[in-house]
């Protein structure tokens, strides 16, 4: 088991490529503790763990007191992955009324870019003790414009930058990373509070799945089981010591238009 004894703290781990990261981490021997908004999502999490060293700290993954209380509760801390996002369903600047689209864009980039350097934050004392390593989840829309709106993507841009920054900000005690799903499947992916969509999950849109195999060089759609190799690698001490500043992309190959 290629994480045996780390400590890992996984914030937004209980739904979807979070999930899929926890429990990959589980089985390779990693102590995991997760920060997860959903009593819900954080009980199946416990459920699928089973008897592996899995603690659920139920909370705002992007909120400073709830992040520094899963740091107290981790203790050491090897690897901290985020996962916390939230998706704009494709919302077009064209149509929104501005006050929509302030709200709609605050939310987006607080959620997805200021919540992992929140957490980094939170973190850095243990992982520097530690001598660990960041993953931050971002996604092919961080290469592209496919896979979202421009307020989602303009997002996961501004995180492939801080992979980049970050990796230098806390070098040399800590590598950063990131791993870049494509579309996948089976993520509950929810929209934005502020356009009235927090219930709404990308998996609602009739025909995502066949939209995406066709747009990948592999003609396939991920699931979430399908990026956690990518996670994996990423956190390994031994296999990845010398990368950081790397994003990993797990998207099937962009097909050509």
């Amino acid at each position: 088991m290629s994480l045996r004894r780390l400590s890992i703290l996984v914030s937004g781990g209980g739904s979807g490529i979070g999930r899929a990261a926890t429990l990959a981490y589980l089985r390779e021997g990693a102590t995991v503790t997760v920060v997860e908004r959903s009593a819900e999502h954080a009980a199946a999490l416990r459920a699928d763990a089973g008897s592996l060293p899995l603690t659920v700290v139920e909370g705002d993954a992007t909120s400073p007191e709830v992040l520094a209380s899963a740091v107290r509760t981790a203790g050491r801390i090897d690897q901290l992955t985020c996962c916390v996002g939230v998706f704009d369903h494709y919302a077009s600047v064209r149509e929104l009324p501005v006050a929509d689209l302030v709200a709609a864009a605050e939310e987006t980039w607080r959620t997805n870019v200021l919540g992992a350097l929140v957490a980094v934050n939170a973190a850095w004392p243990a992982l520097r003790d530690a001598r660990g390593s960041v993953t931050l989840t971002l996604s092919e829309s961080a290469f592209h414009p496919v896979g979202g709106g421009v307020l989602y993507g303009s997002s996961k841009w501004a995180l492939r930058g801080v992979v980049q920054h970050l990796s230098v900000d806390l070098a040399p005690a800590v590598r950063v990373n990131g791993v870049a799903p494509g579309g996948t499947s089976g993520t509950r992916f929810s929209g934005l509070n502020a356009l009235g969509g927090a219930e709404s999950t990308v998996e609602r849109r009739a025909g995502r799945s066949e939209r995406i195999a066709a747009g990948t060089l592999l003609k396939t759609t991920a699931a979430p089981e399908d990026h956690a190799g990518a996670f994996v690698y990423l956190a390994d001490p031994v296999a990845a010591r010398v990368v950081t500043g790397v994003v990993i992309n797990t998207d099937g190959g962009r097909a050509p238009c």
